[in-house]
């Protein structure tokens, strides 16, 4: 069964904005899955329709067989959102609204309680259960975001934009937390976010959206594949010679200063014959790194039109 399965989806604000065009889309159980765009490319309205925020203009969409219009209730019950903006009660303590969520669900007291421990205890928020949330950091209003998100144990989680404005210490913690969800209990992850290297690190599949269109799907490993070139970052021992600078000529090689060259590999052609064109002419490199990450590049290339 499909966690989520979207057909010729189409949405058009009272604007006249045709936000979503047509768009098919397929998300297998236990998938953790990328969904990237810019701005404005559409994406939180596919969620806002998938969540039943959002009334859509045509298509259907279906969430572990349910569809959202004939069996909306329960497509629902399917479903975490971590939204991307804060959207709970700032005066409330941290331990209420987690339990207060899954009352929304029939789930007893007593068991909301257990489970928001849990929940609360891995997000590193236990400590903060008695105190109200407006207290709170950025990052740790992100895992209460999170927390109350599972509290009902939804098979389908979606997170928009869930480690925006958060460190990079606790934006890793929060992607093995993430990465165990999927392994442990397999529930489907839907993935939103400005960070590429967090979804190419994370995602199985991939698909990416510019004006309310899908531009690029498929595994992550498969879409990164077809990236015919990838620029390094090269630091030197000492500062390099225009002859020897010449000797990289295949490779585009670009000045950053006196010891730092930017260069280009493309499909066919190796590092070690570009460090071997070097060391020939007596430059050393200590240290390198790619300029910007596959998926990056990627992205930029089907967006930017």
């Amino acid at each position: 069964m499909k966690a989520l399965s979207i057909s010729k989806l189409e949405k058009t604000y009272a604007t006249g904005i045709q936000a979503v065009k047509g768009i098919s889309l397929d998300i297998e159980e236990g998938d953790f899955f990328a969904l990237l765009g810019p701005n404005g490319a559409g994406k939180t309205t596919i969620i806002g329709i998938t969540a039943g925020l959002v009334n859509k203009t045509g298509g259907t969409v279906r969430v572990f067989g349910r569809d959202i219009d004939q069996s909306g209730d329960e497509a629902k019950s399917f479903i975490g959102l971590v939204p991307q903006e804060i959207n709970f009660n700032i005066f409330e303590k941290v331990i209420n609204i987690v339990v207060d969520q899954a009352g929304f669900y029939g789930i007893p007291r007593s068991t909301a309680l257990k489970d928001a421990e849990k929940y609360l205890k891995q997000l590193g928020l236990w400590e903060k259960r008695n105190e109200r949330s407006m207290t709170l950091s950025g990052g740790m209003k992100r895992r209460l975001l999170i927390a109350r998100a599972l509290i009902h144990h939804p098979k389908l989680l979606i997170l928009d934009e869930p480690t925006a404005g958060v460190d990079i210490e606790l934006r890793r913690g929060m992607w093995d937390f993430l990465q165990d969800l999927t392994k442990e209990k397999g529930t489907t992850i839907i993935l939103t976010t400005h960070y590429l290297e967090e979804a190419e690190q994370l995602c199985k599949n991939v698909a990416i959206i510019n004006k309310g269109e899908i531009v690029k799907q498929g595994s992550m490993s498969k879409v990164l594949s077809e990236l015919n070139q990838e620029t390094f970052i090269l630091y030197l021992k000492k500062p390099i010679e225009n002859g020897s600078f010449e000797a990289a000529r295949r490779f585009q090689p670009v000045r950053v200063d006196e010891k730092t060259i930017e260069v280009t590999v493309k499909d066919g052609e190796t590092l070690s014959q570009l460090i071997a064109a070097l060391a020939e002419n007596q430059v050393e490199v200590l240290s390198m790194r790619t300029k910007s990450n596959r998926l990056e590049q990627i992205f930029v290339g089907l967006t930017s039109q």
